[in-house]
């Protein structure tokens, strides 16, 4: 957990200390241009989080295209932004809301399907299930 804390402080921090190493070199010129590239930054985070979300908003909540290729593509650590975008879907969540760890479903047109858990944001395991098919008779004849 404190791991995640400080991934939530170096990128403020980060953005001081350019500002600060701008101020030193540049003065208000160069604050000026640092915090117009921090601003930048910032926007283009923001447009991609929202191309996302606008992809996701277009097809049912929990689909995928195909469960074995999600399965095949997830990592350990992968935010649930990165998951949406590659399932161009927001997850069906199973879990009661607002609790951590939070489990998402997508499911494919076969009834194959992958359950995510995600602590924190990242992705910490996942399980694909496939449909059951019932067994066929063998229709060979007996010698």
């Amino acid at each position: 957990m404190r791991a995640m804390n400080f991934q939530k402080l170096l990128v403020p921090v980060g953005a001081i200390l350019l500002l600060g190493l701008a101020w030193r070199t540049g003065g208000w010129g160069g604050v000026a241009l640092a915090g117009g590239a921090i601003v930048m930054f910032l926007l283009l985070h923001f447009n991609r989080a929202m191309q996302v979300l606008k992809r996701a908003a277009e097809r049912p909540v929990g689909y995928v295209g195909s469960a074995v290729m999600l399965n095949a593509k997830l990592k350990p650590g992968a935010t649930l932004m990165h998951v949406i975008a590659m399932t161009r879907a927001l997850g069906e969540l199973r879990s009661p809301k607002d609790e951590q760890p939070e489990l998402y479903r997508w499911t494919d047109g076969g009834g194959s399907y992958v359950d995510a858990v995600f602590n924190g944001g990242k992705l910490q395991s996942w399980e694909m299930t496939r449909p059951e098919t019932p067994l066929e008779e063998d229709n060979t004849p007996a010698n």
